[in-house]
């Protein structure tokens, strides 16, 4: 950590978890034995975001493809999910963290929703990190509502389609209240982003590593937040337009 520059630490951060069965499989154990250690891991890049001051940290907690896994592991993560924030939250809460969730909410078990909302309203006041966990999410659906949403105020005379910008359709996505994440990381060693804020991260630095999800932890977050400083941001413009700015 003390290698990173204080300076240039990304204010939005978004993790594809990814690796929990593989980890398992490699221990002997079931998938669901890796999904309990993958909370451990949750719990320390939730501190270290803090630590160094991420403002912004999105789990990519549970896709809508995630409901076509067996029954009995999707029955599972779903309890697995309950208990982990009913567990987390006093701690969350204490540590000045902000929970708050993004996609089909309504579309979880009804145990796991109200626990998701309960947690959302004892953290809602906190002013330190925003930990945002995407359930029942993907990137497609969100664009789809966002699109329907726009068309209806097209459709009642509220909107013209020549008045339409970036900043509509931004508004329109789950995500509106957030600024994109400008690090996007992805563990296990897979090299695409699964339908993952497809439109958020259009300008976001892609970390990926061989490092399964449970052994991801505190040093392999800094590596990759490392990786990023040491990048150069140009967004679509040259070396030199940087350099001249920055003067």
């Amino acid at each position: 950590m003390n290698l990173l520059n204080k300076d240039k630490i990304p204010q939005h951060i978004a993790i594809i978890m990814d690796g929990n069965g593989r980890w398992a499989k490699q221990q002997g154990e079931d998938r669901i034995f890796g999904h309990h250690e993958g909370v451990n891991s949750v719990r320390e890049i939730v501190e270290a975001a803090g630590e160094v001051g991420v403002k912004y940290l999105t789990l990519y907690a549970f896709s809508t493809e995630n409901w076509n896994r067996p029954k009995e592991e999707v029955d599972a993560l779903m309890e697995l999910l309950v208990a982990t924030i009913s567990m987390e939250t006093p701690q969350l809460h204490k540590n000045g963290v902000k929970l708050e969730a993004i996609g089909d909410l309504k579309s979880l078990p009804v145990g796991c929703f109200n626990e998701l909302q309960e947690s959302i309203n004892t953290t809602k006041d906190n002013k330190g990190l925003t930990l945002i966990l995407a359930l029942s999410y993907s990137s497609k659906w969100e664009i789809i509502n966002g699109v329907k949403e726009i068309a209806e105020q097209v459709a009642s005379g509220k909107l013209k389609p020549n008045d339409i910008t970036e900043e509509t359709i931004s508004s329109h996505l789950c995500t509106a209240k957030y600024p994109d994440p400008e690090l996007m990381i992805r563990t296990s060693g897979e090299h695409r982003i699964s339908n993952f804020l497809l439109w958020q991260l259009a300008y976001a630095e892609f970390y990926f590593t061989d490092t399964l999800w449970p052994d991801f932890r505190k040093k392999e977050f800094y590596d990759a937040i490392n990786a990023y400083q040491s990048r150069e941001r140009r967004f679509g413009k040259t070396s030199e337009q940087i350099s001249e700015k920055a003067k």
